[in-house]
């Protein structure tokens, strides 16, 4: 996989996503489908990390 930017780590876009749905799920009432939705358009992630989101932080309370 190419990175979007000649910096980037590959897996960063994914980090910063999970960093901000942490930072979210505290501080905001929304559910954890709409935060998904949020932090995958702010990062710009690929429809792989996108389901790979969903199965890893919807199942888990």
């Amino acid at each position: 996989m190419v990175s979007a930017l000649p910096t980037e780590v590959p897996g960063d876009k994914l980090r910063k996503a999970i960093d901000e749905f942490s930072y979210l799920i505290k501080s905001t009432d929304k559910s954890r489908t709409e935060l998904l939705e949020i932090v995958s358009r702010k990062f710009d992630l690929s429809p792989l990390e996108c389901d790979f989101l969903i199965r890893q932080l919807t199942t888990c309370k």
